[in-house]
């Protein structure tokens, strides 16, 4: 089946694209969002009608990832502090959810957790990278260095010593 894009999809396409895709995935996931339109003649001319506004649309969007990615970019290092253990685990996991926060706090920069992707799950004292995607043409990384707030003791072994020693 034939569609015309209406929004940017991730692997698939950008907005005002005519693409190909199986009849099952235009009928129950891009037409329901409100993602895509069945290419028909007079979506067709609609399109060729609206494409300047539609390029011209992704250019501003394009020009405003690029200038969100340098913003981020000048932020250097993403400083976090956390619970850990005396081998360095952390207790818990940092989330996307808690690194967006926290750029947001740091630099006032609004990032969508959805995409934020890291290169290792966040759960050992160290550092990281993560990946934010503010366009399916603009990437930028954020380097993310996580150290210990508080030193706990990590086996219930050791306690349960100490308080025999009582």
């Amino acid at each position: 089946m034939q569609v015309i894009l209406k929004k940017d999809v991730q692997n698939l396409g950008e907005a005002g694209d005519v693409i190909n895709v199986k009849d099952g995935y235009a009928r129950n996931f891009l037409i329901p969002q409100a993602v895509a339109e069945i290419a028909t003649k007079g979506a067709l001319e609609n399109r060729e009608k609206n494409l300047a506004r539609i390029k011209a649309k992704q250019e501003k969007l394009h020009a405003e990832a690029l200038e969100t990615a340098k913003k981020i970019e000048a932020v250097g290092t993403l400083e976090l502090s956390a619970k850990a253990g005396e081998s360095g685990k952390l207790f818990g996991t940092i989330t996307t959810k808690k690194l967006t926060e926290e750029l947001a706090a740091k630099s006032g920069i609004e990032v969508d957790r959805k995409n934020v992707s890291l290169n290792a799950p966040i759960n050992k004292i160290g550092n990281y990278t993560m990946l934010i995607k503010l366009t399916s043409k603009v990437k930028c990384e954020l380097a993310v260095t996580v150290t210990a707030s508080e030193v706990l003791k990590e086996s219930v072994e050791e306690e349960v010593e100490e308080l025999s020693e009582m």
